[in-house]
């Protein structure tokens, strides 16, 4: 169990380390082995410790501090004057920038960790290679060093889907990202944050789609096409629809619309997959169909979901806040149709039932964002053939070697394989 340290004053908590307290213990001029026995005291003593604060921990190294250096230093240590440190990342391409624990925790997120982990494996990770006294890595560095943490910190599942996402990061496989729903399941919400999270720059919309359809194509000529998708079967060609069953009549009017939609849904696709860039097609005619009509050889990652609300009353609250939210999207118009709406997608479920795609519920956004995340990842997975050494290259074998040398001591348990936690 680690010691989380807590700074009420910046609101962090980070994990207690010794090879940053023997860095700050230097710097007031202990002598390595002075410093490194103090600090193995100060482990030792929060052994049992689950959380301790930050003025708590400086007070305690104080004292132990207080009958080994003078005044001057204890003073330094108390109120240090240091800037914080840097970390340089230099990518393959040559370029160089700043270590960004936003932009590292947020990769983690996209291989399918849980934000608070992401977020404490990236603080501790950055607070290791400092205490290493590390300024500068490769990406290849850090990619390896973040695989081995997460070995040792999270579980071997998680490091896999690490390096099963930095493997197609290196590729030049596109991805697409298929994402389906009736009205109000979130389908623009939950894309706009897969698409931040996997650095996605392309999203289309299918209701976009079908308003250039609709300014190309007067109404009178394709009235199902200027309706909405719930209400399409009012407009079809059927006498008796009175007599018909309401559901499948639903069903019908919305396939007549999809049907419309599905040129130029095809047209995005196959213009992603010639360029080899990755795209999120999200909206109600995203049918299950479309996974087979999407161009592309094996090596296009194709990836379908279809989300849903479960309850009737959170769809009813789910309307009304539209409403709030998006004047312009009038919510009474659809809490009228809320009897379509909820057939509607009792087919589309039925369909992804069918096709055999993951149904996600959006209740909670967070967990939806994160279970289409791991879709995508496993996805991912079956295509993946390649070892640790051919995703990350010879660093491996580089930093191996390093562990052997001073700068590198406090990394030296993830890169000799300590990974009995």
């Amino acid at each position: 169990m680690k010691t989380i340290v807590i700074n009420s004053r910046d609101n962090e908590k980070v994990p207690f380390l010794r090879g940053i307290l023997i860095r700050s213990l230097l710097d007031v001029g202990l002598s390595f082995e002075e410093a490194s026995e103090l600090a193995t005291t100060v482990r030792d003593e929060l052994a049992n410790a689950r959380n301790i604060t930050s003025a708590e921990l400086q007070g305690r190294v104080a004292r132990l501090l207080k009958s080994r250096v003078d005044k001057e230093a204890l003073d330094q240590y108390c109120v240090p004057s240091v800037a914080p440190s840097r970390i340089l990342v230099n990518s393959l391409s040559g370029t160089t920038s700043a270590f960004s624990r936003g932009r590292h925790a947020r990769y983690l997120q996209s291989a399918g960790l849980k934000a608070e982990k992401a977020e404490y494996t990236t603080e501790l990770i950055y607070a290791q290679l400092i205490a290493a006294g590390i300024s500068s890595v490769s990406t290849c560095e850090l990619g390896y060093v973040t695989y081995l943490c997460l070995q040792q910190e999270v579980g071997k599942k998680a490091a896999k889907r690490y390096l099963v996402w930095s493997e197609f990061q290196r590729s030049s496989r596109p991805l697409i990202l298929l994402i389906g729903g009736t009205v109000a399941a979130g389908k623009s919400t939950i894309a706009t944050e897969i698409a931040h999270l996997l650095e996605i720059v392309r999203i289309q919309s299918t209701d976009m789609l079908r308003e250039v359809m609709r300014m190309m194509v007067p109404k009178r000529l394709l009235p199902v096409l200027h309706t909405s998708s719930f209400n399409a079967w009012k407009t079809l060609p059927i006498q008796d629809k009175a007599d018909r069953d309401r559901e499948q009549m639903v069903a019908e009017g919305y396939r007549s619309q999809a049907e419309l939609l599905k040129v130029p849904c095809e047209a995005v696709l196959q213009r992603a997959v010639e360029e080899s860039v990755p795209i999120i097609l999200e909206g109600v005619h995203v049918h299950p169909d479309l996974l087979e009509y999407a161009a592309g050889d094996e090596e296009v990652i194709k990836v379908y979901v279809m989300l849903a609300i479960l309850k009737s009353k959170k769809l009813k609250s789910r309307l009304r806040g539209r409403g709030v939210e998006v004047p312009q999207r009038r919510a009474q118009r659809y809490l009228d149709s809320l009897e379509s709406i909820w057939s509607l997608q009792s087919y589309l479920l039925s369909e992804a039932d069918r096709c055999d795609v993951p149904i996600i519920t959006t209740e909670d956004k967070d967990m939806a964002v994160l279970q289409i995340i791991q879709q995508v990842n496993r996805e991912l997975s079956r295509h993946f053939f390649s070892s640790v050494e051919q995703v990350f290259g010879t660093v491996v074998e580089e930093l191996k070697q390093k562990a052997e040398t001073a700068a590198w001591q406090e990394i030296v348990p993830l890169l000799r394989g300590d990974n009995s936690k």
